[in-house]
């Protein structure tokens, strides 16, 4: 249960970025509302980080958390803002990914 957890903690971590990311492209007042929504997911994110580290390795969960939180604002980057998916950065997306799942299979 807790891995499912960790998993929604660095899916917030990308709602995170994105709000960020969304504020920081409009003008005017609506980015009061994205950094509302940027508030909010961290809140969510670091409560349920640290609920999971309850009883997961400190050091596992938080590479997990940031990996995810990484490898989903690179996409996130890539698909909603348009930026470039370049051969690198998909190389060491899926070199992330790999040591991701290597520190889940060790734990």
């Amino acid at each position: 249960m807790n891995w499912l957890i960790l998993i929604v903690a660095g899916c917030c971590e990308v709602g995170f970025t994105y709000c960020l990311g969304r504020a920081k492209s409009v003008d005017g007042l609506p980015w009061i509302g994205w950094m509302a929504g940027f508030l909010v997911f961290t809140i969510i994110s670091m409560g349920l980080l640290a609920k999971a580290t309850e009883s997961l390795p400190i050091g596992t969960a938080y590479a997990v958390w940031t990996g995810i939180g990484a490898i989903g604002t690179v996409l996130t980057g890539i698909f909603c803002f348009h930026e470039p998916a370049t051969f690198w950065r998909l190389f060491f997306i899926f070199t992330l990914i790999a040591s991701i799942i290597g520190l889940k299979t060790v734990s």
